[in-house]
This record gives structure tokens, C-alpha cells and sequence, in this order.
């Protein structure tokens, strides 16, 4: 047998390549994070606060706002310590940990956007049986299904990659810990370990991304045999920031994680994870605001109500004395 040195501790490396512009790259995500996080905890309260809001298909957008805000909360923290540390270093248990949590919320988001377009299916197919169907206690069992479908899917590639023997080289052509630059590290990793992984991938972006098509196939069929051009036109517009953002988020994970992989594809993967990891959930919640009217709306009120309860806390009013004195007499 080869001697080999067995390794405990990994070296993030994806943003070394550029060292004079870690500095720059810090700034641009930092606010790109802080944008993400204001936009969703506004969609999140505007659905909250908006009575007319509480329909199936914004409490699933609620859920998916809450999920790409946890995902990018998996990643861009730690990415922006590194950015400013020398070290770069992230242990085995921690690896472990980022990956669990970014595919698991990942594969979260997939699931809801596919009980999405369900629900559209169902509000366009069945509009009045529409309210039996899709009750609050069924979509919450939906979203409650996505978690744990999810988090069940991640548990099982981290399992498949942890349980390989890491050796030599430490060093991760990576921000973050990604399935690809982690196996090529290992020693044992083979074409069945690659197989599953691959198909667990695959369950998740192909089996949800089929789901949403077949879905749409229904709806398009629908909506084709409706007899005003105003109906038409109403259904599709229910359903085309869905659609948009589908198409932005399986176009840019199915290109990293379905096409085959090689060392010389490291650098592209981490440039299109750049994508999926900051500006989808930064498209996303402005997809669903400009182009969805009773979401401007409620967007409005809350940053109205927001713009009129901060300046009440910035001054204290002084009592009024003619009052008082009147009071008095």
C-alpha cells in the first residue's frame, strides 16, 4: 500500500487566483448579501402583513424567500471571512456541515418551486375546487414534505462523500464546499461513488425540473382552450414569474452539477456557482416584485408604513403647553 498523509483540515482556495481583487470582491458581494437579505425579509413581510396576499401561491413564495435566504446564509458569510483571512482553512466537520446545509436548502428550493407550479396547475385546471385542494394545512404538509425530501437527499450525498479518505493534496478549487472539488481530493473515490451522486443530483434537479414541465404542459393546455384573450392573458401572467425564475435557477445548477466533470471545469463550476450562490437569490425576489402587480402593492405599503414608523423614532414630540393649559383651566 502507498503511504498517504491523511487529511483534517481543508484549504478554501477559489478566490486566491485573484488576490488583487479580493479586495473588490468583498464589497461587491457584501452588498449583494445585504440586498438579498432586505428584499426577501421584505417579500417575507409584505405576504405577512397583506391579507390579500394569503393565497397558496404566496405562502410558497414565502417559503422559498425564507429558504434562499438560509441558503445564502450557508455560504456567503463564510466566503466573506475568507476574503479577508489569510487562512482560508475550513475542518472536516465544518465542510460537512456547509455542504449539508447548501444542498439540503437547495434541494428545498427545487421542491417548492415544484409544488409551485402545482399549485398554478391546480388554480388553473380546478378554479373551483381550487380552495379544497390546496388548503392552508395542505400547502404547510407541502412545504413541510420539501424540507425534510431535501435535507433527507443532502444527508445522503454528504454521507457518500464523508465517508471517502481524504489524502495529500488539501487544497479545495473552491469558495465553498462544493461536491466536485471535495471528491477529486480523495483517495477511494469511484465510479459507484460518482453514480450516486449523480443519481441523488439528478433525483432532485431532473425529477422536480420534469415535474414543473409536465405541469406546465397541463396548464398551457388549459389555458390554449380558454375562450377570452383576457383569460389567456390572466393565467399566463400567474404563471410567468414562476416560470422565469425556474428557468434561471435549473439552467445555471444543471449546468454544474449534471455535465461531466474534470479538473480544467473547476474554474468555470465556481464562476457559475457565483450565480446560483448570490445573483439568483438576488433575481428571484426582484423577478416576483416587478412583475407581479399585488406584490408592488404590498411592497409599497410595507416600505410606506416603514418610512412613516422611523421618523416617530428618531424624534420625540414635546407636549403641547396650549393644551395643557386649557386642560388646567
Amino acid at each position: 500500500m502507498d503511504n498517504h498523509t491523511t487529511v483534517s483540515t481543508f484549504l478554501l482556495w477559489g478566490f486566491s487566483s485573484f488576490p488583487d481583487l479580493q479586495g473588490l470582491l468583498f464589497v461587491m458581494i457584501f452588498f449583494s448579501h445585504v440586498t438579498i437579505l432586505a428584499a426577501n425579509v421584505c417579500i417575507m413581510v409584505a405576504i405577512k402583513l397583506s391579507h390579500n396576499l394569503h393565497t397558496p401561491m404566496y405562502f410558497f413564495l414565502c417559503g422559498l424567500s425564507f429558504s434562499e435566504t438560509c441558503t445564502t446564509m450557508a455560504i456567503i458569510p463564510r466566503m466573506l471571512v475568507d476574503l479577508l483571512s489569510d487562512s482560508k482553512a475550513i475542518s472536516l466537520p465544518e465542510c460537512a456541515t456547509q455542504m449539508f446545509f447548501f444542498f439540503g436548502l437547495g434541494a428545498n428550493n427545487c421542491f417548492i418551486m415544484a409544488a409551485m407550479s402545482y399549485d398554478r396547475y391546480t388554480a388553473i385546471h380546478s378554479p373551483l375546487r381550487y380552495k379544497v385542494l390546496m388548503t392552508h394545512k395542505i400547502c404547510f404538509q407541502f412545504i413541510m414534505a420539501s424540507w425534510m425530501a431535501g435535507f433527507l437527499v443532502s444527508l445522503c450525498i454528504v454521507i457518500t462523500v464523508f465517508n471517502l479518505s481524504f489524502c495529500d493534496s488539501n487544497i479545495i478549487e473552491h469558495y465553498f464546499c462544493d461536491i466536485s472539488p471535495v471528491v477529486c481530493l480523495a483517495c477511494d473515490y469511484t465510479s459507484h461513488h460518482e453514480m450516486a451522486i449523480f443519481v441523488l443530483s439528478a433525483f432532485v434537479l431532473v425529477g422536480s425540473f420534469v415535474f414543473i414541465m409536465m405541469s406546465y404542459v397541463f396548464i398551457v393546455s388549459r389555458v390554449v382552450k380558454m375562450p377570452s384573450a383576457k383569460g389567456k392573458y390572466k393565467a399566463f401572467s400567474t404563471c410567468s414569474s414562476h416560470l422565469t425564475v425556474v428557468c434561471i435557477h435549473y439552467g445555471f445548477a444543471g449546468f454544474v452539477y449534471l455535465r461531466p466533470k474534470d479538473r480544467d471545469s473547476f474554474h468555470e463550476d465556481m464562476l457559475m456557482a457565483v450565480t446560483y450562490t448570490v445573483l439568483t437569490p438576488l433575481l428571484n425576489p426582484i423577478v416576483y416584485s416587478l412583475r407581479n402587480k399585488d406584490m408592488q402593492t404590498a411592497l409599497r405599503k410595507v416600505l410606506g408604513k416603514t418610512n412613516r414608523f422611523i421618523p416617530q423614532m428618531g424624534s420625540r414630540r414635546t407636549p403641547d403647553i396650549k393644551n395643557v393649559q386649557t386642560v388646567d383651566k
